[in-house]
């Protein structure tokens, strides 16, 4: 059974404190993403979530993840399907590199290892986190080596231009949009049998903006042929009428992202990022 209220105490006490009543004031000028506040806003609602008891309840409430992007149902996603106890997690894309994660119980036990293309501003080394800086396509990471493998919103930008963001290395300004379908194989490879493979993309109609796509249900369906599974569960998530809520393919087939770094103005419903995401669990 997780202590969270322990793990919340240690979260509070080993992050830097937010200026005071940040989020609050974020909600106050009107709640528009991307804004001052937001951040504090966003993570303040992670951790609630994280910390909740049932994420599946959770996440069918009014305003749940009001204007806040997908990490608010991808991460709570990852953790309440993530085993308790000791083992090998691979994050691959860098998305659990926060402090505010990394104390949660459900990764304290686990060894961690994170693949990203090039160092972050922040590394928890100190807690025994292991950083390999690499393309994924071409890790050095043995085969039949990990327990886990979590890919959070990583997937999408695979074979893209990830200079937009990510990385000052111009070989990463690629144009091959099929180019995460050799990932997923080497995905399995590395996971011991009856490994999982948690992964999450934006789901909708799909559309390359340059520096990632959004995946359609056929997209879903050839990454996971191309992985084999013993077993799969998919999860759709949708952000509308102010909240996220769970979804089917058909009724989440049209949806948009809404890209800050291009459009440069809010969205007219105040979207934070992609109004679907797809969950996926493959069992090796």
């Amino acid at each position: 059974m997780i202590n969270c209220r322990k793990w919340l105490r240690e979260w509070l006490g080993r992050i830097k404190s937010p200026s005071a009543g940040s989020h609050i004031d974020f909600l106050k000028k009107g709640g528009i993403p991307w804004t001052p506040g937001y951040n504090e806003y966003k993570w303040k609602a992670i951790q609630e979530t994280i910390c909740a008891k049932d994420f599946g309840e959770r996440v069918s409430t009014p305003r749940f993840g009001y204007r806040i992007d997908e990490r608010v149902v991808e991460l709570p996603w990852l953790l309440s399907r993530l085993p308790e106890g000791p083992g090998v997690l691979l994050d691959a894309g860098s998305a659990l590199n926060h402090r505010s994660l990394l104390v949660h119980p459900k990764l304290a036990e686990k060894r961690l290892f994170i693949s990203t293309l090039a160092p972050e501003a922040w590394n928890f080394c100190e807690r025994g986190v292991s950083y390999v800086y690499e393309d994924l396509r071409q890790t050095c990471f043995r085969e039949d080596f990990f327990d886990w493998i979590a890919c959070i919103s990583t997937l999408e930008h695979v074979g893209l231009d990830n200079t937009f963001l990510y990385t000052s290395d111009s070989g990463k300004k690629e144009t091959d949009a099929g180019a995460y379908l050799p990932l997923i194989q080497m995905f399995r490879t590395r996971l011991k049998k009856g490994g999982r493979l948690f992964l999450s993309v934006p789901f909708g109609r799909p559309k390359n903006h340059g520096w990632f796509q959004v995946f359609n249900g056929a997209m879903l369906d050839g990454l996971s042929a191309q992985f084999a599974p013993a077993e799969v569960q998919e999860t759709i998530f949708m952000y509308g009428d102010d909240r996220w809520s769970k979804a089917s393919r058909m009724s989440a087939r049209e949806a948009l992202c809404y890209d800050i770094n291009i459009d440069q103005t809010a969205a007219p419903d105040h979207c934070a990022f992609s109004r679907a995401v797809a969950c996926l669990e493959l069992r090796k």
